[in-house]
């Protein structure tokens, strides 16, 4: 699985990896950039195997990828609480395997429409949607 989080409105777009390389998440971005049009302009990741390909995805994209700093997880804080309410739905050692695309969509739509804090109490899809008007 890869989380993606947006910054200003914490939209959460969590998708499903064929595989734990670089290959398999390359795959993934270019597919999210694709559906997102030009809206992707950067993406901030750690410095796992599976980002080996960045330059790949720059190139093709024309997103800028920006690296955290080794073992520096709240540089990427929010994708690390999102990945915290993930847990709730897929506990660490169950299959990924055995999530189903509508089970899937469903954490999405969850992690979407719950209203949060540090969008005094907006949900994401709300603040996303009003800055694609804007």
């Amino acid at each position: 699985m890869a989380t993606f989080v947006e910054r200003k409105s914490r939209l959460t777009i969590v998708k499903r990896l064929h595989g734990r390389d670089s290959q398999s998440m390359t795959q993934a971005v270019l597919e999210l950039a694709s559906q997102l049009q030009d809206k992707l302009k950067t993406l901030t990741v750690d410095h796992g195997k599976e980002f080996a390909n960045y330059q790949t995805i720059e190139q093709l994209t024309g997103t800028q990828v920006y690296f955290a700093h080794a073992y520096s997880p709240h540089e990427r804080g929010s994708n690390e609480n999102r990945n915290r309410v993930l847990r709730r739905f897929i506990p660490k050692g169950q299959p990924i395997d055995e999530i189903t695309d509508d089970e899937l969509i469903q954490i999405n739509w969850y992690l979407n429409c719950r209203p949060l804090k540090c969008l005094n109490w907006r949900t994401p899809i709300e603040i996303f949607l009003r800055n694609l008007r804007y």
